[in-house]
């Protein structure tokens, strides 16, 4: 099995930063994507940004330019690096990682518990 543990969310005000950090621990043989999505209230959960073994990214529309996403493959870490937020960034990040856990086996998507960001004065 494998576990994600997020830290970093918290209260800022609008055009402030924050970055979040999502380790992974557990059985791991290799960790392949991993990302984050978010969800507001009364909203779907939307893709942030993701990110694949090499670093190649991916992100939102609505983050583009601002948000960063980057990871250390030694320490099974991904980050979120926010920028100029906005209140409509609000919402319950959660991290996500594709993980194998033996040499024989499949990618599994585990979830971690999620983070609050909010950006308010």
């Amino acid at each position: 099995q494998v576990q994600l543990v997020e830290s970093g969310g918290g209260l800022v005000q609008p055009g402030g930063s924050l970055r979040l950090s999502c380790a992974a621990s557990g059985t791991i043989f290799r960790i392949a994507g991993m990302g984050w999505d978010r969800q507001a209230p009364g909203k779907e959960r939307e893709l942030v940004a993701d990110i694949t073994s090499t670093g190649s990214t991916n992100y939102a529309d609505s983050v583009k330019g601002r948000f960063t996403i980057s990871r250390d493959n030694a320490k099974n870490t991904v980050y979120l690096q926010m920028n100029s937020l906005k209140p409509e960034d609000t919402a319950v990040y959660y991290c996500n990682a594709d993980a194998q856990s033996y040499p024989v086996g499949t990618l599994r998507r585990y979830w971690g518990q999620g983070t609050q960001v909010t950006a308010s004065l």
